[in-house]
């Protein structure tokens, strides 16, 4: 473990200089509401992130010693509690979710279903994560950061950019690690470790067996370039868990944003769709809802679509030999009188 028992290490200290000013004044009410013999930290992808330069938005809470409802309930802000797991979530002010959860081990009774958690320690919680890097933690008490907390190796991982599962079983026992992982690798550019591709068939074989895939699926349309993650799960020797030919047509919607147009995840998700054998059974799969398939009806269509739209753009990738058609507008352009 990596941690300054005598005060706040310079890690630490950049961790928390990088939160924004009113979620470090939360974190702190939390750590003084907390009680004695109780230990609070910010864990998870809030600390990756501050420590590779960014500004931490999405808040996750581990609190070791009492209840996390509790704890959330005495902020004073909205919460909603899982009684399932003693966690909760809460509304920050300006409309954020943050998550609070009791700090626990788990076991994985059936692979592919939800862990049976137990009470644990705050580097118990750390421990069960599935990679290297999203298990670091920063320690916090009533005045600040105390230690920042890296039981398994993380910040050498960070630092070489390397993806690594925590455990032997790690993808086989939750075969939505292997999405996540490939979102994680497309965003920040990550090289797998062997223990990835060694754990891939394992995470395939369960993949039926795990509904959380298919969510983390879905989430891969929203990343900043979903044709990065895609090619990630492609080069693992995993892109059959996308129809055939839907990660080139993403990549190929990345390549646009390079180029500094935006695109937006409807289109995406479109796209997926077009190289679906069945798009309706897609879309339900991975909960999209009926926008991407009506936008890829309008996109295969023939009615004038508007340049620049998220129409235009899908059309462009799938019938690039369409007929762009003119406007009245285009016409007028051209010369020709109203």
């Amino acid at each position: 473990m990596t941690a300054d028992p005598s005060g706040p290490s310079t890690l630490g200290r950049e961790v928390w200089d990088r939160l924004r000013p009113d979620d470090r004044a939360w974190l702190l009410s939390l750590a003084r509401s907390s009680g004695p013999g109780t230990r609070v930290a910010l864990v998870g992808g809030a600390v990756r992130d501050a420590l590779l330069g960014e500004t931490p938005l999405d808040l996750d809470v581990a609190v070791e010693g009492t209840d996390a409802g509790m704890l959330a309930a005495a902020s004073g802000l909205p919460a909603v509690v899982h009684p399932a797991y003693g966690n909760a979530t809460v509304t920050l002010p300006d409309g954020r979710h943050a998550d609070l959860v009791r700090a626990r081990r788990e076991t994985y009774p059936v692979p592919g279903a939800n862990p049976h958690p137990l009470p644990g320690t705050l580097e118990d919680d750390l421990a069960r994560r599935d990679f290297g890097l999203n298990a670091l933690g920063l320690e916090l008490g009533p005045d600040g950061p105390r230690a920042l907390l890296d039981v398994t190796g993380g910040l050498e991982d960070l630092r070489a950019r390397v993806l690594r599962p925590l455990h032997p079983r790690s993808l086989h026992e939750d075969a939505s690690r292997l999405v996540r992982g490939a979102r994680l690798a497309g965003r920040l550019g990550l090289e797998a470790h062997p223990e990835v591709r060694r754990q891939v068939p394992g995470a395939l074989g369960m993949a039926g067996q795990t509904p959380r895939l298919w969510a983390e699926l879905g989430l891969l349309l929203r990343e900043p370039r979903p044709g990065r993650a895609a090619r990630a799960l492609q080069n693992w020797e995993a892109g059959g868990l996308f129809p055939a030919g839907a990660t080139e047509r993403l990549e190929a919607l990345d390549a646009r944003q390079d180029a500094g147009e935006t695109v937006h995840p409807t289109p995406y998700a479109a796209a997926l769709l077009s190289a679906a054998p069945d798009p309706a059974g897609w879309a339900v799969r991975l909960g999209l809802g009926e926008k991407p398939g009506a936008l890829l009806a309008r996109a295969l269509g023939d009615t004038p679509v508007a340049p620049g739209s998220a129409e235009a753009i899908l059309r462009t990738l799938l019938k690039p030999d369409a007929y762009a058609g003119l406007s009245g507008r285009d016409v007028v352009a051209r010369g020709v009188p109203p």
